[in-house]
């Protein structure tokens, strides 16, 4: 239980990569984290691209980064969808700026590509991402997950344990 009393954040939208989302919730919870999902709209029932569901607690707009250790952004359909809302960019910048730890897998960059916090930053997720990171001012890593700074970053569904790991360390050792 490594990670008894934290509080994580975890957006939720349609279309989320369904083993990126629940697996790492699933992780951090066994770890003693309170993991809480963070949509557009409080209370929404959202399905992911394999069809299982997640519900969102709270909405991106009445969240306080102050109630949160860390926040962690599924990759699939969502991070697309998710970088539409100012209030889910906004979380995620805010987050960032205070130095809580930031999770991004597979297509999960494209949010913090839009809430502008990627620049200067090593970054990976799926290979269709590439240009857009690199665009923003990253440098791409071919890597199956790592930590820069209070970012860290996981592949592709494939890397999920690795990225675990990655976040269990990374939030384990913040503030």
């Amino acid at each position: 239980m490594r990670l008894q009393g934290k509080k994580v954040a975890a957006l939720v939208g349609p279309g989320f990569e369904d083993l990126e989302f629940w697996v790492p919730v699933m992780c951090l919870r066994a770890e003693g984290a309170t993991v809480v999902p963070v949509g557009p709209a409080s209370g929404e029932t959202y399905t992911g691209k394999h069809c299982l569901e997640a519900r969102s607690e709270i909405s991106a707009e009445l969240a306080s980064p102050r109630d949160f250790d860390a926040v962690i952004v599924p990759g699939g359909w969502a991070p697309d969808k998710l970088r539409r809302y100012e209030s889910i960019k906004k979380f995620v910048r805010e987050m960032y700026e205070s130095g809580k730890i930031v999770g991004m897998i597979c297509h999960a960059g494209l949010v913090g590509i839009s809430a502008g916090i990627v620049k200067g930053h090593r970054a990976t997720g799926s290979l269709g991402i590439k240009d857009d990171l690199e665009n923003a001012g990253a440098t791409w890593v071919d890597e199956p997950a790592f930590r820069d700074g209070n970012l860290v970053w996981g592949r592709v569904v494939a890397d999920i344990p690795a990225y675990c790991r990655e976040l269990v360390e990374a939030i384990r050792e913040s503030g």
